[in-house]
């Protein structure tokens, strides 16, 4: 069948932060760029962020960015990548202010300046006491920051096409990368989008489990598509469970609530948080709240009839803070929980919010896959910035407000990187290779002919229950064994799925069924790398690590301090080193990570 080609400069999927982002540099550089989204842009899952973005501007009390990088490779588990960490450090004053010049309506302080408040793992001096760094709009910041940007990208006239999904990655014999397939979903026709330089910012995967904070379109197409295309995906056990998610609904509910004064309570009245965290308390890293708050449901101080949330309290709060600071958190606890939090506590439970890892990239934000020995070796033409790229800066677990500071910072530093490669490549585009295209029509012609198959909403509520049930907050080494096995047996389900709508026009039915065909690839990354790490680090928690002097907290520097890369083809696993070398100052030295 002949496909319909079209031609850009730069092809973008994703609309969010990063794709945004990257977007802008591109389209003021007089480069012509098409940008792809399942949804109109401002609806992108950035949307949802809402306590802030992190940037040592010290408006309200001393900060450098030395002290933020020290925070975020402790926050890593010293699993981050030191050079990618100092770059986006020392770059966030510099690209907060720049959203500030593109109309972004920060809070502000009685001076004019940005207001920033306390959000956890964030610490002045070196981890010596909660500082005031995430720059915020009241609850809404990630909100606010889509409308800026999509305001700015109509004035830099970028290509928007919206409510299409790319189905695959093109890539020619040498493994250069060409540009996607995609489908418009009004129509179901499927076209060629062929260009010079491809950035995927297709955001997370949270859609994997059965409880998460994401979007229903969180559903980790760029990591399917990247995985199909045979580049590996790094560090896919790390998922970070956020300590507060609405109980029962998993509705996002911020830690700039705590940042502001919450204070999390289990059944007894008590703060928790004391014993388990005595110097940050309720500000601690994500990965150590979420799971002091299951060992206090765990050992019977839930709350509730079934006892299987904590509360967090704001009722101390003047409630004139509550509405200018928090109004959106109001508005969903209310919603969601049948809770004012000017009146109650709202209870909450660690609910699945971020993936850690991704497509491998460096902090220019190419993409880069082991050849020949060489580790850094990159993909040509092909980029990857915000939650879908692995550069690696948030290691094994992700501080709170540092993912918009990374949408803002590597959109920008990939889009530049293109702007390069763009310029140093033939003014005519290459012939196309349609080996990948041929596969992609024939994907979408399977799932229209399957007959007898399996329902896509069963296999996916199947993918989702192994994933909750073998590898959530805390894992265990029998559990998770036997999720591998589960695991492979869903993915038999999802090759044989069927659809029984096979009509053109907007066929929701067959965009879930090619999304499920991109979470599968996630689940069996983060069931397999997760089952082969015998150690805990950050967010990943095993039951078998043991708590000696030579491995403190389960954490096994001397045989894993290092990144995985999970490959399609055979489910084969290999190993990569951590750069402890930062840019231009010394390296952060390991050392016990305790809050």
């Amino acid at each position: 069948m002949s496909v319909p080609v079209r031609h850009f400069d730069a092809v973008i999927v994703g609309a969010g932060g990063a794709g945004m982002r990257a977007a802008l540099q591109l389209s003021e550089a007089g480069l012509k760029t098409a940008v792809l989204s399942k949804v109109f842009p401002t609806r992108s899952h950035t949307v949802a962020a809402q306590g802030g973005v992190s940037a040592s501007l010290g408006n309200s009390e001393p900060d450098h960015w030395h002290w933020h990088m020290y925070d975020t490779v402790k926050g890593s588990d010293w699993l981050g990548d030191q050079d990618a960490i100092e770059f986006m450090c020392r770059e966030a004053p510099k690209v907060v202010v720049e959203l500030e010049h593109f109309g972004m309506p920060f809070d502000r302080n009685a001076d004019g300046t940005i207001y920033q408040r306390p959000f956890g793992g964030h610490m002045s001096n070196f981890g010596e006491k909660p500082v005031r760094r995430a720059c915020a709009a009241a609850d809404r910041t990630g909100h606010a920051m889509l409308h800026a940007l999509y305001q700015r990208n109509v004035r830099a006239n970028t290509h928007f096409f919206v409510e299409w999904m790319a189905l695959d990655l093109i890539r020619d014999a040498e493994g250069r990368v060409q540009g996607v397939v995609a489908m418009e979903m009004e129509t179901s026709d499927i076209v060629v989008f062929q260009a010079k330089a491809t950035l995927f910012a297709t955001g997370g995967a949270g859609r994997i489990y059965a409880s998460s904070t994401n979007a229903f379109i969180n559903t980790g197409d760029g990591l399917g598509m990247a995985a199909r295309a045979g580049i590996p995906l790094e560090d896919m056990e790390f998922w970070q469970f956020h300590p507060t998610g609405v109980a029962g609904a998993g509705v996002l509910i911020t830690e700039g609530v705590r940042g502001e004064g919450g204070i999390l309570r289990n059944a007894q009245g008590e703060r928790f948080m004391e014993r388990y965290a005595p110097n940050a308390k309720d500000l601690a890293s994500r990965d150590v709240v979420s799971r002091a708050m299951v060992t206090e449901i765990n050992e019977g101080r839930g709350c509730g009839p079934n006892k299987d949330h904590v509360l967090l309290d704001i009722t101390h709060l003047d409630p004139e803070v509550i509405k200018s600071k928090l109004p959106g958190i109001r508005e969903i606890s209310i919603k969601f929980a049948g809770v004012d939090p000017i009146q109650a506590p709202i209870p909450v439970v660690p609910t699945c919010h971020y993936q850690m890892g991704g497509i491998p990239t460096n902090y220019k934000g190419e993409v880069v896959v082991p050849k020949d020995g060489d580790h850094k070796a990159v993909v040509p033409g092909f980029y990857a910035a915000g939650e879908v790229a692995c550069a690696s800066v948030h290691g094994a677990n992700r501080l709170g407000t540092n993912s918009l500071l990374d949408l803002l910072v590597f959109g920008k530093s990939s889009a530049n990187s293109m702007i390069e490669f763009i310029k140093s490549e033939p003014a005519e585009l290459p012939e196309l290779a349609m080996a990948d295209v041929e596969r992609s029509i024939a994907r979408v012609k399977r799932l229209d002919e399957q007959k007898n198959g399996t329902n896509v909403h069963e296999a996916r509520s199947a993918m989702q229950r192994v994933m909750q049930n073998h590898c959530g907050v805390f894992r265990f080494k029998d559990m998770l064994a036997e999720g591998v096995d589960k695991i492979l047996e869903v993915e038999k389900m999802v090759k044989r799925c069927e659809i029984a709508d096979k009509s053109k026009v907007f066929n929701t039915a067959r965009v879930e069924a090619l999304e499920l065909e991109n979470l599968i690839e996630v689940a069996k990354a983060t069931m397999i790398s997760a089952n082969a790490r015998t150690e805990s680090r950050g967010a990943h928690v095993r039951d078998d690590a043991p708590d000696t002097p030579e491995t403190p907290n389960g954490r096994d520097d001397k045989n894993w301090l290092k990144h995985t890369l999970w490959h399609r083809d055979g489910n084969r696993l290999e190993y990569k080193p951590v750069n402890l070398t930062p840019l231009t100052v010394e390296t952060i030295a390991l050392k016990t990570r305790s809050y």
